[in-house]
């Protein structure tokens, strides 16, 4: 059986190999029970903390035959257990070391042995199951392969304090996917593990703890389990909120706050119950202060960070608690010249691990931002932030580079910051950079960024176009993840809002008629509807409609036709509807449509749609087709499209009580009578302004030749 180190450090292990560890070995193999027996009890005194010895032992096959006596019915019970703590202290060695007994098969093994009655024996194996399944080279899905086996460590978890201890922490490190939750949920997890919280052994109860918080992270079902879980005739919130106190241990505290915060995000907690406004948000405040350990700050943050991510009033209260914005810039301070840490040691390992408190700070920041305006101003005017966010941009780790330009997202909601600061540190010049080579997570976040950035009001917009973004955006929309294919359409979408001539035509031509008309047809429906979004833009003034329809006006009307057809949502086919009005606002691109029987047809048909923004989208395509204007007169008669009267107007009217469609067609009728349109005073149409949902953030709103929509979106 192979049992070896990786190469490289079989051949330095194997220079270094003495006399004695051979004779380790060699004692495994006596024929005399006994003294097999003692050459182990020697082999793992030897082992004790020498990581050389360890490795001197796995190379000489020390572990196969471990496992063989192990294994062995003759075996006593004595030498069996004696076996397995030597294989657990081997364990605790070096990541080879865990591949090599992986290798030879140690889980298997050791599951056998737990069928064993014999206590002792039984947790000499759980020590040594549980040593492994924490590392993280060890493939934790070995623990599922045998359907036995979860069940009878369920089993094992009345049998002592440590069958309690070692069972919940394999448990907890080896629940890695929704699968595993279910899995471990179905065989009682919950029922079982529950009364351990209220143990007299701290280990028991905090490796319970741990396993309730990897049970219900992003898990409804366990979460909406534990909320009615009663301890001893106490509800499991609160008994996670006493774990919370003050004079608890801060692992524990951590650990609590993280089960609730779960609990709350997957909706069996209501995000105002006193619950987490006074207990779980201030403990996780509490834990970013610098007076805790690096590890401690981080995993506060980021468990706040995601706790107050969907919701705007807990982003409002953690902003004004114990200064947590300004808390956080000490996050990009540390290990500071002055920072009281008297371990050499620990010094080290924070100065290898401050990228993790910068990583943290920006998530939660990106969080506290991402809906409020007073806390974005807060955020930015916080000591050089928009400097760091820069920095953050370009720094070696990927995590850190992600975690800030996911800051950088939430800022950019903001038209002012959009104005001010962003402008003023030129942070599209560093976005463009990441977008030019970066994986795919940070790409999308990257790409969500830039659609912020090319909105109308923003001064990055022209520098960000001068820049050659149109081609980077094509390509996005050809990426096989729907996420990338969104936002390139999307910053499209953005770009061609109220943009000249030359830049709609420049995106028509690198994006191709191809390629776009495949996006109307994408599986995914974001994907469709900021195509269709993209459409509007690009038909949105007259001179531009025409020229685009001259060119492209036998696709985009089959395209058009294709959609309306097929089974479509109410918002696909408002915002296809809304395109037609656009092209029946050209002077020559109307009569795409006036000469088409089919198209007119269609738009009777949604004339008379139950769906009143239907009904409302396709009156406004007839109010631009009956509308005829030259040299600024509107009083030259107009041509009635076939198909399309009064009295059909008038049935439309009456549908649309109360809901602003009869304005509409009432102003929409004079037309049919071939009478100029009656005007408001300042010389637009004098209808009421587009508000019906779907018209989203900006509309062009009332022209001089009808109604003509483009949109433009915050990401």
């Amino acid at each position: 059986m192979a049992c070896l180190l990786e190469a490289p450090l079989r051949v330095s292990v194997l220079s270094e190999v003495t006399a004695t560890s051979r004779h380790y070995v060699d004692r495994l193999f006596d024929p005399d029970p006994q003294k097999v027996l003692q050459g182990v009890i020697d082999m793992k005194n030897a082992v004790i903390g020498n990581n050389k010895q360890k490795a001197n032992l796995i190379v000489l096959g020390a572990v196969p035959r471990l496992l063989y006596l192990l294994q062995q019915s003759s075996s006593t019970l004595e030498l069996r257990t004696e076996c397995a703590v030597v294989l657990g202290s081997l364990a605790m060695g070096t990541e080879n070391n865990i591949k090599s007994l992986v290798d030879c098969h140690i889980i298997p093994a050791l599951l056998q042995g737990l069928l064993c009655p014999d206590l002792i024996f039984i947790e000499a194996c759980l020590r040594c199951l549980r040593t492994v399944f924490i590392s993280p080279v060890t493939p934790v899905q070995l623990l599922y392969t045998d359907r036995t086996v979860i069940p009878h460590l369920m089993s094992l978890l009345s049998r002592s304090h440590r069958t309690q201890e070692y069972t919940t922490q394999i448990f907890s490190h080896c629940c890695k996917t929704p699968e595993h939750q279910t899995v471990l949920f179905n065989h009682g997890a919950i029922q079982n593990i529950a009364p351990l919280l209220i143990s007299p052994s701290y280990k028991v109860r905090m490796q319970a703890l741990r396993c309730f918080s990897v049970l219900a992270y992003e898990n409804t079902q366990v979460s909406m389990t534990l909320v009615n879980v009663l301890v001893d005739g106490e509800l499991l919130s609160q008994v996670f909120v006493r774990m919370m106190q003050r004079d608890q241990p801060i692992e524990m505290q951590l650990t609590a706050a993280k089960c609730l915060t779960y609990m709350c995000r997957a909706g069996a907690i209501r995000t105002d119950d006193s619950c987490i406004v006074l207990k779980t948000l201030p403990c996780l405040v509490r834990m970013c202060s610098k007076d805790h350990l690096l590890e401690e700050r981080v995993e506060g943050a980021e468990t706040l960070a995601f706790l107050m991510e969907p919701d705007v009033e807990l982003q409002r209260i953690a902003s004004t608690t114990d200064h947590l914005v300004a808390m956080l810039a000490d996050y990009f301070k540390y290990p500071s010249s002055v920072s009281a840490i008297a371990d050499i040691k620990r010094l080290d390992h924070d100065l290898k691990h401050a990228h993790e408190l910068r990583q943290a700070a920006f998530k939660l920041y990106a969080s506290l931002g991402s809906n409020d305006e007073d806390i974005r101003k807060k955020i930015t005017e916080t000591e050089n932030m928009m400097d760091r966010i820069v920095s953050g941009l370009s720094e070696s780790s990927i995590k850190v580079r992600l975690a800030a330009v996911r800051c950088l997202h939430s800022l950019s909601r903001s038209v002012q910051q959009l104005r001010t600061s962003f402008h003023d540190h030129a942070v599209w010049k560093p976005l463009m950079k990441l977008l030019q080579n970066a994986p795919d997570e940070v790409l999308v976040m990257a790409s969500s960024t830039l659609c912020n950035l090319l909105l109308e009001f923003s001064p990055s917009k022209e520098p960000i176009l001068e820049s050659g973004v149109i081609e980077l955006l094509c390509s996005l929309t050809q990426s096989e993840s729907p996420a990338l294919r969104v936002n390139g359409i999307w910053a499209l979408m953005n770009m061609a809002f109220q943009a000249d001539q030359k830049v709609k035509v420049e995106i028509v031509q690198c994006l191709g008629t191809e390629q776009l008309f495949r996006l109307l047809s994408d599986p995914d429906g974001n994907v469709l509807m900021k195509t269709l979004g993209l459409l509007r833009n690009l038909l949105s003034i007259r001179p531009h409609i025409d020229q685009i329809m001259n060119s492209h006006g036998k696709q985009i009307m089959q395209a058009v036709t294709l959609i309306l057809e097929a089974e479509h949502c109410v918002e696909v086919k408002e915002q296809t509807l809304c395109i037609l009005a656009n092209i029946a606002d050209g002077n020559t691109a109307k009569e795409l449509i006036m000469t088409n029987d089919d198209m007119l047809q269609k738009i009777k048909y949604y004339m008379g749609h139950s769906n009143v923004k239907l009904q409302l989208a396709a009156t406004f395509c007839i109010s631009n087709l009956i509308w005829n204007e030259e040299d600024g007169k509107t009083d030259k008669p107009c041509r009635q499209p076939t198909g399309i009267n009064q009295s059909m107007l008038a049935g439309a009217s009456g549908q649309a009580e109360g809901v602003g469609l009869c304005g509409h067609v009432a102003q929409t009728l004079p037309g049919l009578r071939r009478q100029p349109l009656r005007q408001g005073q300042d010389g637009h149409a004098a209808v009421p302004s587009m508000t019906a949902r779907g018209y989203r953030k900006h509309h062009l709103g009332k022209t001089p030749a009808g109604f003509v929509w483009s949109t433009a979106e915050t990401f």
